[in-house]
């Protein structure tokens, strides 16, 4: 009788998880989608712990032990998420994503622990230990989940430190050839050991996850910070399938389908992030895109520029009939987004109609962005997507950029000798004005000047996006 409550409960949890995902493709639905996956997760995770029984019998113990984590995790994730700021949030992510690798490959070393028990015992280091097809299964699910979680965990890792600043590019010369080096080592110890583990080799498999989690860090060291999004969603789609691995080995329906739809999900999104920059995963890899000085020397757009004056950017804001603002990374640092909501209420009072273009890989995550502005309450209506915001730059008057940078590069159209060439990009230098405000002339993310910046039509409107902002704000209220 529990265990077809159990079967129901797991059952209606991933249909959660589902309808969860589903909504989450709507920004409108996507808040009601995460609290629909959530609770489905949470009668998953009751469910399991007072109805699960093992074949033998049994039931989980050590409720203290069990509860203490999560109240323990409740506690940090809630603490961590209220305080976290918006700039924050990809770095976030990949914290959190890490940790759900670090249990998949824990989860791989504990069953493996509890097979490696029987060499443990009397007369079996005198004999040869019989594989057969199902064992040979069984290792197998626990070898991947030992890779692909310590790949994720140490990725992830290291990708944080880097969206933080806290960790730098790092390649040698050869660093790709070990790499593939190191990877092929680690799966020709996973085929040998499925076949030919016996009690006096069994130990070589701890070898996996610490060969793994060193092919995780030399993985992401080299990857340039303008493909963070690509990696995150990447490590994203890796946790998933090491979580499908553990729903395998405890025959665990929920753990499954959970890990399935994140990693189909994390896989979509790292094609869509690819197809978004015009280039191919295995060119983010190992292209070390925006991997740091070097590349920042090959794009020397020069020239001059001219700035704008906050009253001038105003007049000319106020008075337009069309308006498009393209938010970036600045926008997030200087935390703008109720400013520019601001704003864009503030001209539409005037009669000017205010949309915003939105970059696929704006920011440090997918959807950045679209987060940051549905916090200040922006309509969604009022997001373009790129296709579609390029499309309406021909008939706008003013584009007021907003600390973006290398996803408004025209040299990834014109300058086949830039890293970012074949990148699609907002159009903005089609439209009759473009006024960027940045705090300095630096590089973006990407490590490459901006020819957008000395073209005729721009003006540099420089200072902290809030103040800038916020400034505007009164002048246009003024006129």
């Amino acid at each position: 009788m529990l265990s077809e409550l159990l079967t129901v409960i797991y059952i209606i949890a991933s249909v959660s998880f589902i309808i969860g995902l589903k909504m989450l493709s709507s920004p409108a639905k996507a808040r009601n989608g995460n609290l629909i996956a959530a609770a489905g997760m949470t009668i998953a995770i009751l469910g399991t712990i007072f109805l699960y029984k093992d074949e033998y019998g049994q039931s989980l113990h050590n409720y203290g032990w069990i509860f203490g984590g999560i109240i323990t995790g409740a506690i940090a994730g809630t603490l961590a998420a209220k305080k976290v700021k918006m700039t924050a949030m990809p770095e976030m992510v990949s914290l959190f994503n890490g940790m759900g690798g670090a249990c998949a490959m824990l989860i791989a070393v504990v069953e493996f622990n509890h097979i490696s028990e029987v060499f443990y015992k009397p007369g079996w280091s005198e004999v040869p230990w019989k594989i057969n097809g199902a064992i040979i299964g069984h290792l197998l699910t626990m070898y991947a989940g030992a890779f692909i979680g310590s790949v994720s965990f140490a990725g992830s890792i290291i990708a944080w430190g880097k969206l933080n600043g806290k960790i730098k590019d790092f390649s040698f010369k050869g660093q790709h050839i070990f790499n593939i080096v190191l990877l092929f080592v680690i799966i020709g110890l996973v085929i040998f050991l499925s076949f030919g583990l016996n009690p006096f080799n069994y130990e070589l498999f701890y070898l996996i996850p610490l060969l793994s989690l060193a092919y995780g860090v030399l993985f992401v060291f080299p990857i340039g910070g303008a493909d963070m999004p690509v990696v995150i969603s990447l490590l994203n789609s890796f946790t998933g399938v090491a979580a499908a691995c553990g729903g395998f080995l405890y025959n665990n329906k929920v753990m499954l389908t959970g890990g399935i739809l994140v990693g189909a999900a994390g896989t979509l999104l790292t094609m869509l992030m690819c197809k978004a920059m015009n280039r191919s995963l295995k060119n983010v890899l190992i292209g070390n895109f925006g991997g740091g000085n070097a590349v920042a020397a090959q794009s020397k757009a020069g020239g001059s520029y001219k700035e704008i004056s906050i009253s001038d950017a105003a007049v000319a804001m106020a008075y337009a009939k069309k308006i498009m603002i393209v938010p970036g990374y600045g926008l997030a640092v200087a935390q703008a987004q109720h400013a520019c909501h601001e704003l864009e209420n503030m001209l539409e009072e005037k009669g000017v109609e205010v949309q915003y273009a939105i970059h696929p890989v704006a920011g440090r995550m997918p959807g950045h962005m679209n987060v940051l502005l549905a916090e200040a309450d922006v309509s969604y209506d009022k997001l373009l997507e790129m296709e579609h915001a390029n499309n309406e730059f021909k008939t706008t008057d003013v584009v007021l950029i907003l600390g973006a940078n290398d996803v408004v590069n025209p040299a990834a159209k014109t300058d086949a000798s830039s890293p970012i060439y074949g990148m699609p990009v907002l159009e903005v230098e089609d439209a009759k004005m473009v006024i960027v405000n940045k705090r300095s002339m630096k590089p973006g993310y990407a490590g490459i000047e901006n020819a957008l910046f000395f073209k005729p039509k721009t003006s540099m409107l420089f200072g902290d996006a809030k103040n800038v902002l916020q400034q505007l704000v009164a002048e246009v209220k003024a006129l």
